[in-house]
């Protein structure tokens, strides 16, 4: 049950991070990094807004897509860029940007390598790969 409560936690701090950006309540540095990957999501926000949304599964196999971790992959994206780790995804992440000219263009572009790195981590039982994980980034750009 451990798992459940820090899934409900973590959802709810989204929905009242939102809350928070909508009727303008001061915010600390983690809510307003939250609240600019909500807004890039207005598909998101009448599920934000309806509390009785959170506790929904989201299953792959139905052709769902978990907005929680989809917002999560972009807080990932933009705490990777910030500290450059692994070495060269800031680069990556500029470039990316002068192509595509939008931030979250340019993130959903990365997010798939960050997945498949994440997902073969999982299988393998073993720490993200990052020179693979760069490798897969950096091929987004002769693509």
């Amino acid at each position: 049950m451990f798992y459940t409560s820090e899934r409900d936690r973590l959802r709810q701090f989204y929905a009242d991070t939102w809350n928070k950006a909508r009727t303008g309540q001061p915010m600390d540095a983690m809510e307003q990094m939250v609240a600019r990957v909500i807004e890039m999501h207005p598909e998101y926000h009448a599920m934000l807004n309806n509390e009785k949304h959170l506790g929904n599964e989201y299953k792959p196999e139905d052709g769902e897509t978990n907005p929680f971790l989809h917002m999560g992959m972009h807080l990932a994206l933009q705490e990777q860029v910030a500290l450059d780790r692994p070495q060269g995804i800031q680069a990556v992440y500029q470039q990316l940007g002068e192509r595509f000219g939008d931030v979250m263009a340019t993130e959903h572009a990365m997010m798939d390598c960050l997945a498949e790195s994440l997902w073969q981590a999982q299988r393998d039982q073993t720490e993200p790969d990052e020179s693979a994980y760069l490798r897969c980034l950096q091929s987004l750009l002769i693509k």
